[in-house]
Formats: structure tokens, C-alpha cells, sequence
């Protein structure tokens, strides 16, 4: 069964540039050295559970909090660990890193076993032992969003498939190659949440990918694929659940307020390979592409892998990059350091050229209104712009600015080129912070 929702919230039409779309996975040789940081989630940081000269397995734990928002992080490669560092985020924040320094051998640590499974709260347990958080891009630990304190009113579970962010392919490749997995893994979200319908959100632009899901669940009662419109951002949480069951999420609220949870389609296809191997998460998969990159690929890489190995795995640069991105074009953040680790988080390394990555130039705001129309929320950025800096902390609350979900729909719209969404993740963190005066 397939569905297509003619009334959409508002977006934008970007370039697809899915130019890996039809190129297999392939896997990268474990570099010499990985880096993994100690906070590869929403949440708290993890304290190492290593030391220096300690000798480790792949699946070893290196990594855990107390914390309910947290997820505990597992080595992905056997060696030697030879630093516990600091590690600086793109976003400038500080944590441990714990640097292991690999023996190429691979050998499992002797801990990893399936895990045994009978009931909601030994799924929840056996998912947060994983170390699984959202694969999609947002990080959030997957055990907390499948313990919501109102279980028994949710009744949909919606997979994002949609892939809306230009050049990336790694889930269309979930999809394409691990079909199977896909489906045993919503499968057991949907057991063990005892959850009615299972909805699998696919843009239109992807049109194997949606034969393909179609026909796996098209004998599974109360499951089915929802032919979403190519538009960006419609993978966005909020917008999808509109999209794929009319639902609207309140400000302040969560999907499971509305009946719903919402997993990316590489989480739940994880979930079934963890539940058979007991593996943890250690690898991920990537789409390597931008004007820059000699050999765009998909690639599966152990987590910690530093860009540069990855990209040399592709054959370098073809010429010099002006900017590399962590994600997408889009929402994705730029990297400081080739150095820089693969992440739990991270599906895609783009190196762009000068002519694909200069920053343009604003001018004066022209009053148009395109950003307004362009938003998925119907926010008025030009008006929050302007709020923001005057330091209208009132003015910015009543301009609902909590709900930008900085996808980046204004800024791409916009004639003035002005940076639109900067300023509304500042706005916004100027509003946290006059909350907690």
C-alpha cells in the first residue's frame, strides 16, 4: 500500500546531486589509528572506561555514563589505546577522546553475545547496551525514545527513509541492501512497543527504494510505505509525522505526544543485526561525495576513522577543497581538521570546491517574504532577525523560534543571501538562556 499526501507543509526544492545513489557499499580496511569521542550522542558525556597502554577488542567497552541521556560507546577496532585526549566538537565543546591505535587483527572481545529479549523493558535495556543513537544525523540515544512515559497511547511507528538532504545515499542503501534487516528491525520495535501501524516514509524521488520496501512488507498487516514528496527538509521529525499521518507536534512536545515514534531507517536495520550478533554499534555507513572528492562512494568505516583516511580510501581530493562538511549541505556542519573522527551520528563527508563552497555576500533584506513561505513551520526569520538584535528575548518567544528546527529552507531562499538560520540558532540560545535566569 502507498500513499501520497497532496497537502504538504511548505519547503524547498534543492538539487538531489544523488550521483552514489547506484553504487554499492563498500568497506574501508581499518586504518592505523581511530579516535573515538567520549560523547557521540545528545546528552552526557561519557566517562573512558580505559586506560593508557590498555589492550582492547573490537566491541570492547571503552565508554559509559550514569546518565538516562547518554549511550555507552564500544572500541571498533582491536589495538592498543595510546591516548585519552581532549577532543574539541565542531560546535567548539570540549570532551575526552580515547585513542586506540590499531593491531589490524579485529578480534572480538569475548563479552559479545546476543542479547536474550523477552519484554519491552529487556528490549529498552539491550538497545541502550548497544550503544545505539539515532542514525539519521541527531545523535539522540534510540533506548530513550523507545521508553516514552506515555507507551501506551502510541500507536505508529514512522521510518524515515526519506533521505531529503542532497548527495546523500547511505540509507537508500539500507534500504537496498539490507532490506531485509529493515524489516526485521521495525518489526521488533513494533512487538515489543506493541505498536498498531508501521509507515516507511520514502521520497518519490527514490523509486526502487519504494518498490523494493513495498514489496518486503506487502504481506505485513498494518505496515506500509507512504510516497512522500521530494522536498526538503521532508525528513525533519515534525514534518514527517504531518506528512505520513496529518498529525501536528505542539511546540514543546514530543512525537510520542501525538502517538508517534519516529526512527531512521539504518537505526532499525542496526537493531536486527544487533539482536542476532550482539555487536555493538562500531561502524558506519557513508556517502563520500562533493566537487572536490576524485572518487565519490558509499562506505562502510569504523567508527573513529579520521575524514583523511576515509577520503584517501577515495582517492583524495581531485582539487583543493574550500570546505568539508560532516552530513549534509544543508544542515551539516564543516570540519576544522582532516583529522576530524567518523561519529555514531555522521552519514556523510562532503569536500567541496571554491566555485561549490564560497560564501556569498549579503545585501540588505528586501522584505520579500520567500523565508516565511519556505519555512516548514510558517516562522518569520527576517522579523526574528531582527528581534535577535535588539535582544528581544519576548519578541523572540512570541515569533515561536524554539520551533526552527534550523533546516535552512530561509537562508537557501533567500535573494539578500542573508544568514537566516545562524541567527535563529543564536535567537535560540539567547532564549534558553534568559530561561534559566
Amino acid at each position: 500500500m502507498s500513499k501520497l499526501f497532496s497537502k504538504s507543509l511548505n519547503g524547498v526544492k534543492v538539487k538531489h546531486c544523488k550521483n552514489t545513489m547506484e553504487q554499492e557499499t563498500v568497506v574501508m580496511p581499518v586504518p592505523d589509528k581511530v579516535v573515538i569521542p567520549m560523547k557521540q550522542h545528545m546528552g552526557k558525556e561519557c566517562d573512558p572506561t580505559v586506560k593508557l597502554t590498555d589492550l582492547v577488542k573490537v566491541g570492547q567497552l571503552i565508554g559509559d555514563t550514569t546518565a538516562f541521556i547518554g549511550a555507552p560507546i564500544h572500541s571498533s577496532v582491536s589495538g592498543k589505546v595510546v591516548a585519552i585526549d581532549e577532543f574539541i566538537s565542531p560546535s567548539g565543546e570540549k570532551n575526552k577522546a580515547v585513542v586506540i591505535e590499531t593491531d589490524k587483527l579485529q578480534e572480538m572481545d569475548e563479552s559479545i553475545a546476543p542479547p536474550v529479549v523477552t519484554n519491552h523493558q529487556e528490549f529498552v535495556a539491550a538497545i541502550r547496551a548497544s550503544g545505539l543513537v539515532g542514525l539519521g544525523g541527531a545523535g539522540f540515544p534510540t533506548h530513550v525514545k523507545l521508553a516514552p512515559k506515555n507507551l501506551d497511547e502510541v500507536d505508529t511507528l514512522i521510518i524515515n527513509a526519506a533521505e531529503c538532504e542532497p548527495y546523500i545515499t547511505a540509507d537508500y542503501r539500507t534500504m537496498m541492501e539490507e532490506t531485509e534487516a529493515v524489516v526485521e528491525g521495525l518489526s521488533l520495535v513494533r512487538k515489543y512497543l506493541n505498536l498498531k501501524q508501521v509507515i516507511i516514509g520514502i521520497e518519490d524521488n527514490k523509486p526502487k527504494a519504494i518498490e523494493t520496501m513495498q514489496q518486503a512488507v506487502s504481506s505485513m498487516e498494518g505496515v506500509s510505505v507512504a510516497t512522500l514528496k521530494s522536498q526538503y527538509p521532508q525528513g525533519g521529525e515534525k514534518v514527517l509525522i504531518y506528512e505520513t499521518t496529518g498529525r501536528v507536534v505542539p511546540e514543546g512536545k514530543l512525537p510520542s505526544d501525538v502517538g508517534c515514534i519516529v526512527m531512521n531507517v539504518s537505526t532499525v536495520a542496526f537493531i536486527a543485526g544487533y539482536m542476532k550478533t550482539g555487536v555493538p554499534l562500531i561502524q558506519k555507513r557513508l556517502t563520500v561525495d562533493g566537487g572536490a572528492v576524485a572518487e565519490p562512494k558509499n562506505v562502510l568505516v569504523p567508527i573513529g576513522t579520521a575524514f583523511g583516511d576515509v577520503l584517501e580510501f577515495c582517492g583524495g581530493f581531485k582539487s583543493e577543497p574550500k570546505k568539508v562538511i560532516m552530513g549534509g549541505p544543508m544542515m551539516g556542519i564543516a570540519i576544522y581538521d582532516m583529522k576530524f573522527p567518523v561519529l555514531k551520528n555522521n552519514n556523510a563527508i562532503l569536500a567541496f570546491t571554491e566555485a561549490e563552497a564560497a560564501p556569498p555576500v549579503e545585501t540588505p533584506c528586501i522584505r520579500c517574504a520567500r523565508c516565511v513561505n519556505a519555512c516548514p513551520f510558517d516562522l518569520m526569520p527576517a522579523a526574528i532577525e531582527k528581534a535577535f538584535k535588539a535582544g528581544n528575548v519576548e519578541a523572540l518567544k512570541g515569533l515561536k523560534v524554539n520551533l526552527c528546527m534550523e533546516c535552512g529552507c530561509c537562508s537557501y531562499v533567500c535573494p539578500a543571501k542573508r544568514n537566516l538560520v545562524a541567527t535563529n540558532r543564536l535567537a535560540k540560545k539567547l532564549v534558553m538562556e534568559s530561561n534559566k535566569k
